[in-house]
């Protein structure tokens, strides 16, 4: 990533000092200058200049690894985290893939950040207990973070680990939010954080969400469908570089899209379909899925899907997974977050992951309670 910081690299601290009071404070920031430029702005040598910007360019550069690296990195562990929904970590080989992105898509209401805050308290928890041994960074798009449904999770949900006032405190410490209200004030954020990441031992990130700014921000604009497939781009290769720099989970939640004129595949075994193996959502063959679009579709490694059945219950599918066949389990939101539900469970006849239909809320029973 060429935002990385030259603090990160292996050159003097003189030189470091002096290239940031020249504005210089990334390989980007270095590597967006000639050499000319560089020699005036760090009063240095060509033989220098010439090998800080090695020394950038070395530090972007894709390093490939065995396949032999990659299974002994398994077989020590810490390549899934868990998320305590038994039958979505059998499927997915041990949990969500660290090192990756994954995305939590679904419509407004489902569960998406309380599936996001029940993660972020598991990811406290030791190494033995099923955690990441470390902090949590929450990027806060929409407001929707609540530090006291948090306390709730971890109380009920762990009333062992969390059976004190010092303990709740010591969990509030690790879960770090970070609140952000633009495109340009996200990407910044993220451009910046590796030191934040090293210095409050940080081992999952959360973004919630990914497509609330974007659709604020270039919606009914000119060009805008342009500007955001850009920004897009260019936050998905920050986010995965993170993960993958980190050995960390990255977490994403998505919201929904129609789409139209299409009929759209059976997304789960207790939709009734028309015998074709298709569905329609809507009347007017439009039906939901997630937003964002194909390319964004393409970024994500893991794609779980949140979306409604009958009444109050809920279902999660995984539409996409490198290890995972297309399968659904039915989950409940409770004050211990979300719960896998034992009496739903199966497998469904997959589609692309970007053209997935999602079942929105048809109705909401009287007296329900909603998280």
């Amino acid at each position: 990533m060429a935002a990385k910081r030259l603090q990160r690299l292996d050159i003097s601290d003189e030189l470091k000092e002096r290239l940031a009071r020249q504005g210089l404070t990334t390989c980007a920031d270095v590597l967006a200058k000639s050499p000319l430029e560089l020699m005036k702005l760090s009063g240095r040598s060509g033989l220098t200049v010439h090998d800080l910007v090695h020394r950038c360019c070395l530090s972007q550069a894709v390093k490939p690894v065995t396949a032999l690296h990659l299974l002994k990195s398994r077989e020590r562990g810490g390549t899934f985290f868990a998320t305590s929904l038994p039958d979505l970590d059998k499927v997915l080989h041990g949990g969500i893939p660290t090192a990756t992105m994954t995305e939590i898509a679904g419509p407004a209401g489902c569960g998406k950040t309380q599936f996001s805050m029940t993660l972020s308290v598991l990811a406290t928890l030791p190494v033995e207990d099923g955690g990441l041994g470390g902090g949590v960074v929450y990027i806060d798009t929409e407001g929707a973070f609540s530090a006291k449904r948090l306390l709730e999770i971890a109380q009920t949900r762990l009333p062992q680990q969390f059976q004190d006032d010092s303990s709740l405190k010591e969990l509030a410490s690790q879960v770090h939010i970070v609140s952000v209200q633009s495109c340009k004030n996200l990407m910044n954020r993220l451009q910046s954080i590796e030191e934040d990441l090293i210095q409050k031992k940080i081992k999952l990130m959360v973004l919630d969400s990914v497509a609330s700014l974007v659709r604020k921000e270039y919606s009914n604009v000119q060009g805008g469908m342009m500007r955001r497939t850009d920004f897009l781009a260019s936050e998905a290769a920050l986010l995965k570089y993170i993960a993958e720099t980190f050995s960390i989970p990255v977490i994403v939640t998505n919201q929904i899209t129609t789409r139209y004129g299409q009929r759209a595949p059976v997304s789960s075994p207790h939709t009734p379909d028309d015998g074709d193996g298709s569905v329609e959502v809507d009347g007017e063959g439009s039906y939901l899925t997630a937003a964002l679009g194909n390319t964004w579709s393409h970024s994500v490694n893991t794609r779980l899907i949140l979306q409604y059945l009958a009444g109050d219950r809920r279902q999660i599918l995984v539409a996409k997974s490198p290890v995972a066949p297309f399968t659904c389990f039915d989950f409940i939101i409770t004050k211990k977050g979300v719960e896998q539900d034992v009496q739903g469970q199966g497998h469904y006849k997959g589609t692309d992951p970007g053209k997935q239909a999602i079942q929105g809320r048809a109705g909401l029973s009287v007296g329900s309670t909603q998280w």
